[in-house]
């Protein structure tokens, strides 16, 4: 059964229905995406042209790599906001499973424009440490450093908050992006205090150890997003799947489960065995049931393919064609 646009009544007032699909939950979420990636962007551009003005004036290094760090993690809203609006789109002719997928793209272009930040900010700093230059304004620098890591950490903890409530892996990343960003922010404030107490290059050496937390961010976040650029899905949620399909009436298997993420909604395939004495009508109903139960239990869930098999033949290897011969070709099996 994959059907998706399925609805049936629930609960014992009359008239009572809902229905389970593809559309209204992804319109839901990719605009509450949007709707995150629009106001932490406003949050990171005030944050980073504050701290660009005590870069004018003070000269931190510093500051300066915590700066463009800052500016390149309100960059990376552009690819999220275009993902999340290709995420409003219906499937169609070409694109049958819809455009889930510009939201892993849009998670590369996130790894790409930090690994960018961070070596641009370790240029800046070994610069800076091969010709070193007088810090000024320190208090400014150190006030400077506050309004990154308040204005960093807020965006951080409502990207990671709606990233989680609606399964988005590259919204995700770029939250945990926003939270190494308040804390490198806090070094630039121990850099400046280790200046201020006569330790002029602390300032660069700070700028160093903010690229390597960038580049941590980098191997961090890519992990996750290559994960699901290959159609990787977490083994807690293969065994809920097979978990709750099992627990269905009638059903005396659950055979093979698959998953794979398409943005931050979920598609799976499952083969369950069931009597074979059952009729194609009572075996459907069990799939019916299967599927209503797999929607209910895991809300990020948005496509359902339910192979039905007869207990005495169940699972893949049932299915697949044994080596034959045909049109001349050499021997070849399917499936």
């Amino acid at each position: 059964m994959d059907d998706h646009s399925y609805e049936h009544d629930h609960g014992p007032g009359p008239g009572y229905s809902h229905s389970h699909g593809l559309v209204d939950p992804s319109i839901a979420t990719t605009d509450r995406g949007l709707w995150t990636v629009k106001l932490s962007f406003i949050g990171l551009v005030c944050t980073a042209a504050l701290q660009f003005l005590v870069v004018m004036v003070s000269g931190s290094v510093a500051l300066l790599s915590d700066t463009i760090h800052n500016v390149g993690d309100a960059a990376t809203a552009i690819p999220l906001a275009v993902a999340f609006w290709f995420g409003r789109k219906k499937p169609n002719e070409r694109f049958t499973f819809g455009y889930g997928r510009v939201e892993d793209l849009a998670g590369l272009a996130i790894v790409i424009t930090v690994l960018a930040s961070g070596i641009i900010a370790g240029y800046q700093s070994v610069q800076r440490i091969l010709h070193p230059q007088p810090i000024s304004h320190l208090w400014a620098v150190a006030g400077a450093s506050m309004i990154g890591f308040l204005g960093n950490e807020g965006v951080a903890v409502f990207r990671i908050r709606v990233g989680r409530e609606i399964h988005s892996a590259a919204l995700i990343a770029d939250g945990y992006h926003a939270r190494i960003d308040g804390w490198t922010s806090l070094a630039v404030l121990f850099g400046a205090l280790l200046v201020w107490l006569g330790y002029p290059l602390a300032d660069a050496v700070i700028g160093l150890l903010i690229t390597l937390a960038i580049f941590s961010i980098v191997i961090q976040s890519g992990k996750s997003i290559f994960t699901r650029m290959l159609d990787g899905a977490e083994p807690r949620i293969v065994e809920e799947l097979r978990y709750a399909a099992g627990h269905v009436a009638d059903v005396r298997d659950v055979t093979e489960v698959r998953a794979r993420w398409l943005g931050h909604r979920l598609h799976a395939e499952l083969n369950i065995a069931v009597d074979p004495q059952m009729t194609i009508g009572q075996a459907h109903a069990v799939a019916a049931e299967v599927r209503h139960r797999l929607l209910h239990r895991l809300h990020y869930l948005s496509l359902v393919v339910i192979h039905v098999d007869p207990a005495d033949r169940s699972g893949e290897t049932y299915h697949r064609i044994a080596e034959h011969m045909h049109d001349g070709l050499a021997a070849h099996s399917h499936g």
